[in-house]
């Protein structure tokens, strides 16, 4: 449980100093984000801000997560896994800002191009998973225990791929994919080590500091966008977690807010393929409140409270699970 909070304040810590230096440097390469002419008219003035701020974030977690791992002798495998797996989305969303940078667009990989790399490190969690745990192909709703057999890998990667995309689309507003991640990290940890995976737990609160700290610089105005870098690794860790803590059910509600976001693209494309009408003013859906006239700042807080609400729900649900009451 020390260690638990040692990480969490390591991540905070670590990701508010290491902030000022990247901020400054990104400022004196030029290195800033191309906003894409269909945005809503605002964000033009979002032009230019410096993006890839997710690589000190992802320092801030390594490091604060490695130190805490160590000190408390909880080094395993499965911690390496799931740090393994956070460096490469971290890479994989690098080389997308990067290709957007070179082209001085918002264009970087393509969709393809990206999700086969989503896809390519998800197998590595899922695959040492099933070799490791006699228990994987199994997922838990309450005291029900279904058994996926060779469908679970499909099933498992979908989690992590649909997760690392989510979280992704959610990074749209000055705060917003910070403000929903936090409560939903806290209660992985939180679930997490309840169900003894404390290196797991160790990570989480790591993620939940550092994204703490990243607000400070990212709230509106924003001073530093996370960009892929960042949100395509935050989102396929997040998923990664719920994979290899068997809570893959419970993040239904835990990342309620970035499986909205989703699936209001997948509406919006699906009606509008179909009709050719569109059923949001502009999807993801945090740009349909922006339109509505709802401010940036507004958006982010009403969000940002509702992932808080179904992390804190999915969370008494695992607590009224382990009592027996459910």
């Amino acid at each position: 449980m020390i260690m638990v909070a040692v990480s969490f304040l390591l991540g905070l810590i670590f990701c508010s100093l290491f902030g000022v230096p990247y901020i400054d440097f990104l400022k004196k390469k030029l290195i800033g984000q191309y906003i894409k002419g269909v945005a809503p008219e605002n964000h033009m003035q979002k032009q230019g801000t410096p993006t890839t701020g997710g690589v000190f974030i992802i320092g801030a977690i390594i490091m604060a997560s490695v130190i805490a791992l160590l000190l408390a002798q909880k080094m395993t495998s499965t911690a390496l896994i799931a740090i393994m797996t956070l460096l490469f989305y971290t890479f994989a969303g690098f080389q997308d800002d990067y290709l957007k940078l070179k082209g001085k667009s918002n264009d970087g990989l393509s969709a393809r191009g990206k999700l086969f790399r989503q896809i390519a490190i998800a197998l590595l969690p899922v695959i040492t998973l099933i070799m490791t745990n006699s228990n994987a192909c199994n997922i838990y709703i309450g005291h029900l225990t279904i058994n996926l057999g060779w469908l679970y890998p499909i099933f498992a990667v979908f989690v992590i791929t649909g997760a690392s995309n989510a979280y992704n689309l959610t990074d749209g507003l000055d705060g917003l994919a910070s403000g929903c991640g936090i409560p939903s990290f806290i209660v992985c940890s939180i679930v997490s080590l309840a169900l003894g995976e404390i290196e797991l737990a160790i990570i989480s609160a790591s993620v939940a500091g550092a994204l703490i700290g990243f607000l400070e610089y990212n709230k509106p105005k924003a001073q530093v966008f996370m960009g892929d870098t960042g949100s395509i690794a935050i989102g396929g860790l997040l998923g990664t977690l719920a994979v290899l803590g068997k809570f893959e059910m419970l993040l239904i509600l835990i990342a309620l807010v970035f499986i909205v976001e989703t699936l209001s693209v997948i509406i919006q494309v699906t009606s509008y393929k179909l009709t050719k009408k569109r059923v949001f003013l502009m999807a993801p859906i945090h740009h349909h409140f922006e339109l509505l006239g709802w401010n940036e700042k507004k958006i982010v807080i009403v969000f940002s409270m509702v992932s808080l609400l179904f992390s804190t729900i999915a969370l008494v649900l695992f607590e009224l699970y382990n009592k027996g009451i459910l």
